[in-house]
């Protein structure tokens, strides 16, 4: 049953993840033969215990094979419709689900030839898939769609295959969304699994040896195809799908992205600032928001691939910028590839978690693992001229006479074959052509803006008397067990304190005791299928990096996209704090924002403060500060700080939904922070930045009293804090995800 649409009960669309089997087959030289396809669906059947079935064994999550298109196939087939096809690469065919209802189908026919017209396009004519239904389970038949193809002619005014592609894209976007707007009851079922005039993609809600079976396609030895790339799908703790089977339109994906909320906010939070010389104003309308509803996070990745690639960058180099190597902290990497990295860091969040994919543009072909490599990929380089890569080893039978090469992919690393140059790119060559572009190195160079660099202060916060400090831990609901227990071992040892894994304290919606708003949520990742990492011997692939200031325009490749504040970590002293709010580099402003509300007692004064900020903040942006600082010190009998991780949640989600979130970023000057949870929330909800200015504070009066009984100064036990919190939220990006961001 296809459930993925709507929330039921405690299911959520948001949780769709997919743990897998994924690999392709290919001819180095990219001759097209019906053995690539057979092998490839051999390859696909070996992988079935990776793929899964419900309580009806014969209905799969889900299995697929992406191919080139087999043009002589389709000249012949298409002669029988009385459907005259034009020369390779002059036509291209789309493989559509529709509803099985006949009015809602006839309805999604006259959105797509209406935006065909609308695109300047022509269909040539539709052709009806042969499927086999008895094969598939019964689960699977009650959300079977009908299978057709659509055939549109290249104008004659796009000249190149790259363009045809591109309008392909927009045409595709935008029936997508005309249907999503205007027939609801369609969106479910209706869906295209590809549209291209390179690539086909079969799939469905089959088992791995039900898809030949199923597609009577698959089985004509007419099919050809220089490469084919498979996929078993495993939905982890989700529900099978028609449309989220795999291959996608470009990748094939086993893993999980953990980061898949927090990679599409930030996605989300610059679509104001999208623009491409690729595609005009309209277009983009067309195209915008990019990612459909209800989606796997696989899917979501492949849409963001997609937007990246039509708007000029290569397919290897939008995947080094997704996912990226472990570079901050490596000393050994290569000063030009270590600097391409860090460019991209400015402006696109890493989409993290254990992932082995395989992709392609239809003439590239290769497959990536992620910094930590913990989904594995092998491969066989055999000497008659073929490549094969799957999850695992032995998934074809092979002579041993014929293998050249084979062995398994390092974390980080890339394998590409150009099948129009019939040539294998080994992962050194790829990246250093494409780290070599452009000047990276000079533009961080002559843009980046180092804390340390930047002049002192004009203006700095005098230190808290220990009557205000005192007055403002009551204020922020210190206790004298977060003092005694957290907040001095932090700072005279310099790590968290060492306490119970479990805890008998009331759950914080049922207390009724007054909590901590950061007591309300807990660690969120996908704890089913990822082994813990040890953040000290894995510290390599762990880090704290960033970068605050104005992501840009996500969609070309500007110098001054690194244009920005970088910080080893995000916790800011006080003085840190003051030189960042003093900067002004001509083109980098910062503003500060009181975090308070009327303490008047009247209903609605809360949301009031919070409404005021949240327009403050948007008009800020507007003026053009980059770095927005929320405090909360401007507190007094009459106004009431607004808890730092709603202030900080509701102007990050609110500039989200004005598509400007991207244009600045949040630094919290915070009194209610000072145990790792209370940083970890924030970070998550979208501060970018955090100064626990009271928790400071506390150890320095703690310090001048004489509470602290140590020889070691002011200035080493607050850096003992901080580096206690680093190491802290360093163990809580572990989880598979790396970035602390």
């Amino acid at each position: 049953m296809d459930q993925a649409e709507s929330q039921q009960g405690l299911y959520r669309p948001e949780f769709e993840h997919d743990s897998c089997g994924t690999g392709f087959i290919t001819n180095i030289n990219g001759h097209k033969s019906y053995q690539i396809i057979s092998d490839a669906l051999t390859m696909l059947e070996n992988m079935e215990h990776r793929g899964a079935c419900g309580c009806d064994p014969d209905s799969g999550d889900g299995a697929g094979i992406l191919i080139q298109l087999p043009h002589e196939f389709f000249m012949e087939e298409c002669s029988d419709l009385e459907i005259s096809l034009p020369e390779p690469g002059e036509y291209g065919v789309g493989m559509i689900f529709f509803p099985k209802e006949s009015a809602l189908k006839k309805a999604c026919k006259t959105i797509i030839d209406n935006a065909v017209e609308k695109l300047g396009l022509h269909t040539l004519g539709y052709r009806k898939i042969n499927v086999n239904s008895s094969v598939i389970g019964e689960t699977a038949r009650k959300a079977e769609p009908n299978v057709e193809q659509i055939f549109i002619q290249r104008p004659h005014n796009i000249t190149n295959p790259e363009d045809f592609e591109r309008k392909l894209y927009i045409l595709r976007r935008y029936i997508n969304k005309t249907v999503t707007e205007n027939i609801s009851a369609a969106t479910e079922h209706f869906y295209f699994t590809s549209l291209s005039c390179k690539t086909i993609v079969y799939k469905g809600q089959v088992t791995t040896y039900q898809l030949r079976q199923y597609f009577s396609d698959l089985a004509d030895p007419r099919i050809a195809s220089g490469f084919a790339m498979i996929h078993s799908r495993f939905s982890t703790n989700t529900f099978p799908s028609w449309k989220l089977a795999q291959p996608f339109r470009l990748i094939a994906h086993n893993g999980e992205i953990n980061t898949l909320t927090g990679n599409l906010n930030w996605f989300y939070s610059g679509l104001k600032s999208y623009a491409s010389a690729y595609f005009t104003n309209e277009e983009m309308e067309m195209l915008l928001p990019v990612i459909d509803n209800n989606q796997s996070d696989s899917a979501c990745l492949d849409n963001i691939i997609e937007i990246l690639l039509h708007t000029g960058r290569s397919l290897p180099h939008v995947m080094m910028m997704l996912i990226p190597e472990a570079w901050d902290g490596n000393e050994q990497m290569d000063p030009i590839k270590k600097a391409f990295y860090e460019f991209h860091a400015t402006l696109m969040e890493p989409w993290d978690g254990p992932a082995a994919i395989t992709f392609t543009d239809g003439k590239l072909v290769g497959a990536l693992l992620d910094r930590n490599g913990l989904r594995p990929l092998r491969f066989v380089i055999t000497n008659d001229g073929r490549v094969i890569a799957a999850s695992e080893a032995g998934v074809l039978n092979l002579d041993e006479s014929l293998v050249l090469r084979k062995g398994r992919l390092q974390p980080g690393k890339m394998l590409l074959i150009d099948t129009e140059k019939g040539k294998i790119i080994t992962d050194d060559e790829i990246k250093h052509q494409i780290a070599g572009q452009q000047p990276y190195g000079r533009w961080l160079e002559n843009y980046k803006i180092q804390l340390g660099e930047l002049a002192e202060p004009r203006l700095a916060f005098a230190s808290l008397s220990e009557a205000s400090v005192f007055r403002y831990q009551q204020v922020f609901g210190y206790t004298r067990e977060d003092i005694d227990t957290i907040i001095k071992p932090m700072a005279l040892d310099g790590k968290e304190p060492i306490g119970s894994m479990g805890t008998d304290v009331p759950l914080a919606i049922l207390s009724d005791k007054p909590q901590h708003l950061s007591s309300y949520f807990k660690q969120f990742f996908a704890q089913v299928t990822n082994p813990p990492i040890d953040p000290i011997r894995e510290r390599l692939v762990m880090s704290l990096a960033t970068f605050i200031g104005n992501n840009g325009n996500l969609l070309d490749e500007d110098k001054m996209h690194c244009h920005c504040v970088v910080l080893q970590h995000p916790i800011l002293k006080n003085h840190q704090l003051e030189k960042l709010r003093s900067i002004d580099t001509g083109m980098f402003h910062a503003k500060t924002l009181q975090t308070y509300y009327n303490a008047d007692g009247m209903p609605g004064s809360l949301e009031k403060g919070i409404a005021r900020l949240c327009r403050y903040a948007e008009d800020s942006v507007d003026d053009g500060f980059e770095v927005l600082i929320l405090s909360d010190r401007a507190i007094d009998s009459e106004h009431a700080p607004i808890p730092s991780l709603l202030a900080v949640s509701a102007v990050h989600h609110h500039l989200i939904r004005k598509g400007r979130r991207g244009s600045v970023g949040l630094v919290v000057e915070t009194g209610d922070t000072w145990e790792v949870h209370h940083f970890a929330c924030l970070l998550a909800f979208g501060a970018t930045a955090i100064n626990p200015y009271l928790a400071l504070s506390t150890i320095e009066t703690l310090k001048n009293n004489g509470s602290l009984e140590t020889n070691l100064d002011l200035k080493y036990l607050q850096k003992n804090y901080v580096k206690s919190v680093n190491d802290e939220l360093t163990k809580l990006s572990e989880i598979n995800i790396s970035r602390a961001r």
